[in-house]
């Protein structure tokens, strides 16, 4: 493709920019600018409130777009208005490099390259971060960063916290953001991920100067605790809606339920016992009065006794939305055994709220427990014979 057209052509026909966030950084600006500009002049650079020279240093490359403003406030601000910016100036694509001068524009060929084939996705320039003058808080940042993640999405990668990125500008323009700093970049990510954007990552070479010559604004603790806080939000979001959303919107579907059902009950290398216990310990899960923290807890416990997670979270999934009245109603009826005369007698018509769970929250309890043993090894039977039906039988050669 370079030998028939520019790269500044090809950055054209994908209708695709760079953009540069910057805060601070005089020293490097200059050099990262006239780097990319070998490739396209089509240059958005942010200046999020820089208080030393770099304002007037990017304004003397004449053919760079320049977004200013003269409070600081923060990475994900300064892309949030590069990608605005970008958009309303007939870009679908940008791709955002760091300022300080870390990340090589003899890269941008490689995102062009994967953009060719890959137009819903976020592609991620992964670093090598296990080479020389990596600093240990950014290895340990990014493997922490990777880890929950994995945890909000289901996708494995290895270098989360990269800068250096691809992003398709139309899928992210109905997405509400909430954050404005460093956190931005771990946000965009799962938040793309649930909208239902890819996200894969292309290996790209890091410059990391000597100790003594490096330029961060990042702030170890606060910046810590904002992503910590982040994470613990999306966490919740995960497990309380989007799991949930995912797996009802699979099972759904009549091909994608059976096959869902054929990859993680028929075709797991496990035994059998293993999932009818799975199955059961779902089940029993879901039912257990600890609202909000089932599935957490399900899944910590599940990895904890070896069980197969995907069948606990599938069985887990026993109290969505329209079974709940159901199993509430289950739980009373089923708590008056053990209340005897004190029990509260109803029918299913009537209008369970929160203050009736407080008012006979001892037989809900009860119910509740009750309910969940009998319901999982009613599961774990069903689940063991179909099972038994459906295990192919081995073929005699006579």
């Amino acid at each position: 493709m370079e030998n028939q057209e520019t790269f500044s052509e090809r950055f054209k026909r994908l209708k695709a920019c760079i953009i540069i966030p910057t805060y601070n950084n005089a020293s490097a600006i200059a050099a990262v600018i006239s780097d990319v500009a070998v490739f396209t002049q089509d240059i958005i650079v942010v200046n999020d409130g820089s208080t030393d020279n770099t304002k007037n240093i990017v304004s003397q490359f004449s053919f760079v777009q320049l977004v200013s403003y003269d409070k600081n406030a923060g990475k994900g601000i300064a892309l949030r208005k590069g990608f605005v910016y970008a958009l309303e100036n007939g870009f679908e694509f940008a791709i955002t490099i760091d300022a300080d001068g870390q990340h090589y524009a003899k890269d941008l060929p490689s995102f062009l390259n994967k953009l060719e084939t890959e137009k819903n996705t976020i592609i991620i320039g992964e670093r090598n971060l296990n080479q020389t003058n990596v600093p240990g808080k950014s290895s340990f940042g990014n493997r922490f960063s990777n880890f929950w993640f994995k945890v909000e999405t289901g996708i494995t990668l290895e270098d989360t916290q990269s800068g250096y990125r691809l992003y398709p500008l139309l899928p992210l323009k109905d997405i509400r953001f909430r954050t404005v700093k460093y956190e931005f970049e771990i946000e965009v990510l799962v938040r793309a991920s649930w909208k239902g954007v890819n996200i894969l990552a292309i290996p790209v070479d890091v410059y990391y100067p000597p100790a003594e010559e490096r330029i961060s604004h990042f702030r170890p603790f606060k910046d810590t605790v904002r992503i910590s806080i982040l994470n613990t939000f999306l966490v919740l979001i995960t497990f309380l809606y989007i799991r949930p959303r995912n797996f009802f919107r699979i099972i759904s579907d009549k091909k994608s339920g059976k096959q869902y059902i054929t990859k993680y009950l028929l075709q797991t290398d496990q035994p059998d016992h293993i999932k009818v216990l799975s199955v059961a310990f779902g089940v029993f899960m879901g039912i257990v009065p600890i609202w909000g923290f089932q599935l957490i807890t399900a899944i910590a416990l599940s990895i904890l006794f070896r069980l197969n997670k995907a069948l606990v979270i599938i069985a887990a999934h026993i109290s969505f939305a329209p079974l709940i009245p159901f199993i509430i109603y289950l739980s009373y009826r089923m708590g008056s055994f053990w209340m005897g005369s004190r029990a509260m007698h109803f029918g299913f018509t009537m209008h369970l709220t929160i203050e009736s769970i407080k008012k006979n929250f001892e037989q809900y309890l009860y119910g509740s427990i009750t309910l969940a043993v009998v319901a999982a090894i009613i599961a774990g039977l069903l689940t063991f014979a179909y099972l038994k039906l459906t295990k192919k039988k081995p073929v005699i050669n006579n």
